[in-house]
Parts: structure tokens; sequence; C-alpha cells
């Protein structure tokens, strides 16, 4: 079988929304997700003075995959990099509302390993149908991430942080089964 092809690796840097490569940065520089949550000494950037944010969290999601006769296999990296977040207002309070950014990125991995999983390859249109798989996914996570800031005003609102988190969590547990999706090691 040939070797596996990056398809996608966009990154999302939330709070100033700026794009960058995924390949930039070295190795150490990403934290694979997993239940195990970030700690402020992963934020290793430093903070935008021009920014109003309290800190900044990059994750990236991407697949690679590869095809071989009517065979198709694919792999996911759900990320957090540490050279490109950044906490100003380093509290236990802001660090839950930006591990609720990472593990949102988690459950669209999963939602992504979902329908790649479902995926009926046809080997005339299967680069059109992953890149519209992908998309429609990457969409549904960037309108969910922005929801999670604008109700929470930020993690402003308190009560419906709170709420928000409860919810994430729930939907991780609901979720749980496409977790175990095959992931990019570098």
């Amino acid at each position: 079988m040939p070797p596996f092809t990056k398809y996608f690796f966009p990154v999302l840097l939330l709070a100033s929304l700026v794009t960058a490569p995924a390949t930039e940065g070295p190795k150490d520089d990403y934290i694979d997700w997993s239940p195990k949550k970030l700690e402020w000494s992963d934020y290793q950037s430093k903070p935008d003075p021009e920014s109003d944010a309290a800190a900044t969290t990059t994750t990236y999601l991407g697949v690679e995959y590869k095809v071989s006769g009517n065979q198709f296999q694919y792999r996911i990296a759900c990320r957090f990099s540490k050279e490109k977040s950044w906490g100003l207002h380093r509290t236990a309070y802001i660090l839950a509302h930006e591990q609720g950014h990472f593990d949102i990125t988690e459950i669209f991995a999963r939602r992504l390993n979902q329908r790649l999983s479902e995926y009926r390859f046809n080997k005339r249109t299967f680069e059109k149908d992953l890149k519209r798989i992908y998309d429609r996914v990457m969409k549904e996570k960037e309108e969910f991430q922005n929801r999670y800031d604008h109700e929470t005003d930020f993690s402003r609102n308190r009560k419906v942080q709170y709420e928000w988190l409860d919810r994430i969590g729930e939907i991780l547990s609901e979720t749980e089964e496409w977790g175990g999706y095959p992931r990019i090691s570098e």
C-alpha cells in the first residue's frame, strides 16, 4: 500500500483567527489530545500585547489518507500547539475555558472519524468526497467554537461557562466510541 498522503492539516488559532502551516514548529511543540488536561506550562508563547484576550489556544485538526486499489485508510490528528498558545491571565478558571476549546476540537476529530468510517469509497470521486466531508466538519467545528466563545462571553459569563463545560464533557462521553480513531504520529 502506498504511504499516507497529507490531505488537510489546517490550523485554528482561537481568538485572533490567524492561520499557519501545521508543519511549522518542532515535533515536541504539539500535544495530542488526551483526557489529561492542559497546564499553564504548556502555553509557551508570549502574550500578544495588542490582544485583549486573556489567553489564546491554538489547536490543529488534520487528516492523512492513503488509497490502494479500492481500499481507503486514514489517520487523524487533534493537537494543541505549545509554541502558538499563550496565557496572560493564568487562572484555573481561564485554563478550563481554554481546555474547552481543545476538547471541542477533539469532539470534531471524533465526528470526522465517524463520517470517514461511514464513507463508501468511490475511486472516481473520493478526493472531492473527502474534501467535502472534511470541510463540513471544519465548518461545524468553527461554528461550535464561535458559539462557545459568544455564549460564554469569552469565559466572562461564569454561569454559562460552567454550563458549556458540562455540555462539552457530555458530548465527549457521547462520542467516546469514535475517539479511538487511527492517529497521525510524527
